[in-house]
């Protein structure tokens, strides 16, 4: 866990990092045919939101990237750029 959290922290400072990790993002929700939208209903946040974290806009907090992995069936790391 440790690992994953020193990635994580690297993306949140490193700009083409946080687009990786939102592309990876995208393309796990779209590898499983939900909407931004529907996402975003599940994670309890914004559209708006979960699209700024696809773009690479802003960087999602260490809780919301296990909501999300959590929410695309995926493990933790497998979102890591």
């Amino acid at each position: 866990m440790a690992i994953a959290l020193d990635n994580v922290l690297i993306a949140m400072r490193n700009q083409k990092d946080r687009e990786k990790l939102g592309k990876t993002i995208q393309r796990f929700r779209k590898s499983i045919g939900i909407s931004q939208e529907q996402l975003a209903e599940k994670l309890h946040i914004s559209r708006t939101h979960v699209g700024h974290v696809e773009q690479g806009r802003k960087s999602p907090s260490f809780e919301l990237l296990g909501k999300v992995a959590r929410t695309l069936k995926v493990k933790l790391k497998d979102l890591m750029p």
